[in-house]
């Protein structure tokens, strides 16, 4: 161990290090730290120096993460978690709570979640920053750095990722599925079946960090592979086809009852055993060290279960 090497290194690198790796923006890793950006360069200069990597480098008009740094991200963002816990002494209180949290979700999530989260949150910590993205801009891999602090969305239960480490997967809500149809569908005044599903094309949903859902699996072994005629980002679009076209969508119930996109749409129970799916919550074990993200954790299981008393 290089004692002398490490006394070089104080939170402050390390800190305007995980802030950077979050912005990839002097001047906004300065206004978040209320420091000039002269001294954010300064720091990062230093910090350089010591690890003997430029950490960060500009490509057109952006700053990319060295390989070194974005390998640094969880370690740093779980030692300043853990330096928070030694300084803070009193037990966590929302209504004075200043920070924020990323959360990312899939477009179905966020018609089911988002608003009476946000709301729920929102009256307790009224201070708070709530940054929500869109799963397809940041998923597993921003979660596993630190960019993230949770992920929620729909999955088949049978199969959440097995190639991230740390993540945690917990279910908030338990779901089934249905098939969407528009109501001129020639399926629409007709029981299901097995070979009617099969007959048509269907609508697939894009998600390049889960598995083949066991749904699909299922269905090729006990049956034969449906045919995905047409692939869309989001169940929004999906069920716009539906409205347009004989295509079949394939989705969850409780988003189908609430959606706006899916009103007027018909839906049917599938007619095969297709396992179990659920909206879960993922989040980056070391996280929980924080008291902050604690309570945000129980704030979102909170809120999640009101939401399954009401859509049951």
């Amino acid at each position: 161990m290089d004692l002398i090497k490490l006394s070089r290194i104080s939170m402050k690198h390390l800190i305007t290090l995980h802030v950077m790796l979050d912005t990839l923006s002097v001047t906004g890793s300065a206004e978040r730290l209320c420091v000039s950006p002269s001294s954010v360069s300064k720091t990062l200069s230093q910090l350089r120096d010591s690890l003997n990597d430029e950490l960060f480098y500009r490509h057109g008009n952006k700053l990319v993460a060295t390989p070194l740094a974005r390998r640094l991200g969880p370690s740093v963002h779980q030692m300043i978690n853990d330096m928070n816990q030694i300084m803070t002494q009193e037990a966590f209180d929302p209504s004075r709570y200043e920070g924020g949290f990323s959360l990312a979700m899939r477009e179905s999530t966020f018609e089911l979640i988002a608003a009476k989260l946000s709301t729920h949150v929102l009256n307790l910590a009224p201070n708070i920053r709530l940054d929500i993205w869109s799963k397809d801009s940041l998923g597993f891999d921003a979660l596993a750095k630190g960019k993230l602090d949770f992920v929620i969305l729909p999955h088949d239960r049978s199969q959440p990722p097995s190639t991230q480490n740390n993540l945690i997967w917990e279910t908030l809500i338990d779901d089934d599925m249905v098939c969407l149809m528009n109501p001129s569908h020639p399926l629409a005044d007709q029981t299901l079946s097995i070979d009617n599903y099969l007959s048509y094309g269907h609508i697939g949903i894009m998600d390049t960090d889960l598995n083949v859902p066991f749904f699909e699996m299922q269905l090729a072994q006990q049956h034969k592979k449906r045919k995905i005629t047409v692939t869309v980002s989001d169940f929004g679009s999906a069920a716009l086809m539906c409205h347009h076209s004989d295509l079949l969508f394939t989705c969850s119930r409780r988003w189908a009852n609430i959606a706006f996109q899916a009103k007027g749409l018909i839906n049917k129970p599938l007619p095969f055993n297709y396992g179990d799916v659920a909206y879960s919550l993922v989040w980056h074990q070391p996280s929980m060290n924080d008291p902050a993200h604690r309570w945000m954790y129980e704030q979102i299981k909170a809120c999640c279960k009101d939401i399954d008393v009401i859509l049951t």
